[in-house]
C-alpha cells in the first residue's frame, strides 16, 4: 500500500504522522493518476498544519499544494494527457504529501524536457509566485528600487535573480551575513542584515531619502511596520506571507492616509485562477529558466517520512533555497 502524511489535529511538526492508504477504485472522469516522485515544501504548508490558514476540508487530511510525477492513469474525459507524461502542479486541491495521488487535469503542468520532476517540484509554487508578484500585481521596472523581505530563502532567491532579470535595483533583507552573500550573487543589488543594521535608515540612505515604490514583505508580523516607513508616497505594500506570524490590527486612517499608501494581501490562486492564468505563469518561468535567468536552489531533501523534521527546519529560518520531499 502506498503511504502518506497526514494531519488528524492542528498543532506543531510534530502532529505530522506518515500512514497508509488505499487508492479510489475509479479515477474521476476529469482527473489523471500521478506517480509522485518530488514534493515541495512550502511555508503554506506549515500554516495549514497549524492552522493559521482555514483548512479547505475537514481533518483527517493530507497537506501540501506542489508535486511531480508520471501520470500512470486517467479519467475518461482527459484528452490533453497521456499515459507516462511528466507532471507538475502547484495549485488546490490540498494532499501532495503522498506517493500516489488523483488530480485534475485542469491544475496540471506538462514538465518540459530540460527540466528535472526534482526541479519541477521546487521551483514552480515559488516561482510562479515571484511571477505574478514582479509582472501582474505590480508590474516592476527597470532601475526601479524594490524592497523585498527574506531574499535568501525559497521564494527570495528566485525574487533576486527575476530581478536581475529585468534590471530592477532590488534591495534584500536578510538574518546573516552568509545570507547576504547568497542573495546578492543571485542578484540582489543591496542587502540589509536586520540583525545588526536598521532597515528603515538604510532604505532612506539607498534610495537618498525618497523610499521605494513597492515592498513585497512575506514575513508579516516582524516586518509590517517596519515595510511600511520604507515605502515611498503613495507606495504599495503587497503583504504576499506571514511566516513570524499575523500581521497586526492596524487603524487605516493612522496607518495609511499619512503616505497614501496602497496595501494589498494577494494569493497565488487568485492570480492563477483558471487554466489560462496558470499556463501563462508557468510558461513565463520555464522561459526564465530557459534564457537562464532563473535556476533552481535546492538547499534540503527530505524523505516524506520525516515531514516533521522539514517542517521544523523550515519554520526555524535557518534554511536557504527550496526544499523538497523526494519519494
Amino acid at each position: 500500500m502506498p503511504k502518506k502524511i497526514v494531519i488528524t489535529k492542528l498543532g506543531g511538526p510534530e502532529v505530522l504522522q506518515y500512514v497508509k492508504y488505499e487508492l479510489p477504485n475509479i479515477i474521476a472522469d476529469d482527473e489523471v493518476r500521478i506517480k509522485q516522485t518530488s514534493i515541495g515544501l512550502n511555508y503554506i504548508d506549515t500554516y495549514h498544519r497549524s492552522g493559521i490558514y482555514p483548512l479547505p476540508k475537514e481533518l483527517p487530511l493530507c497537506p501540501g499544494l506542489e508535486g511531480s510525477g508520471e501520470i500512470i492513469g486517467k479519467g475518461k474525459n482527459v484528452n490533453e494527457f497521456s499515459i507516462g507524461d511528466r507532471v507538475c502542479y502547484a495549485s488546490i486541491p490540498i494532499g501532495a504529501y503522498c506517493e500516489i495521488r488523483d488530480f485534475p487535469s485542469s491544475g496540471l503542468i506538462k514538465i518540459p524536457d530540460n527540466i528535472s520532476n526534482d526541479v519541477a517540484a521546487s521551483i514552480l509554487l515559488k516561482g510562479m509566485t515571484v511571477e505574478y508578484l514582479f509582472e501582474r500585481l505590480y508590474k516592476v521596472k527597470k532601475n526601479e528600487y524594490i524592497l523585498f523581505h527574506a531574499a535568501a530563502g525559497g521564494v527570495g532567491l528566485i525574487a533576486c535573480q527575476w530581478a536581475k532579470s529585468i534590471g530592477c535595483k532590488m534591495i534584500g533583507t536578510v538574518s546573516s551575513d552568509e545570507k547576504a552573500e547568497l542573495a546578492k550573487i543571485n542578484g540582489c543589488m543591496y542587502t540589509i542584515n536586520y540583525k545588526n543594521e536598521n532597515v528603515v535608515e538604510k532604505i532612506k540612505e539607498i534610495t537618498n531619502g525618497k523610499g521605494v515604490p513597492v515592498v513585497y514583505d512575506g514575513v508579516g508580523l516582524n516586518t509590517f511596520h517596519i515595510s511600511l516607513e520604507c515605502l515611498s508616497l503613495r507606495g504599495l505594500m503587497v503583504s504576499f506571507g506571514q511566516s513570524s506570524g499575523m500581521v497586526p490590527k492596524v487603524d487605516l486612517h493612522k496607518t495609511f492616509n499619512p503616505k497614501s499608501l496602497y496595501y494589498t494581501r494577494p494569493t497565488l490562486m487568485h492570480y492563477n485562477s483558471n487554466s489560462e492564468e496558470l499556463t501563462n505563469s508557468s510558461n513565463a518561468l520555464f522561459k526564465k529558466m530557459n534564457n537562464g535567468d532563473v535556476k533552481e536552489n535546492i538547499s534540503n531533501i527530505f524523505d516524506l517520512k520525516d515531514a516533521s523534521l522539514a517542517h521544523a527546519k523550515l519554520q526555524s529560518r535557518s534554511t536557504t533555497g527550496s526544499i523538497i520531499f523526494k519519494i
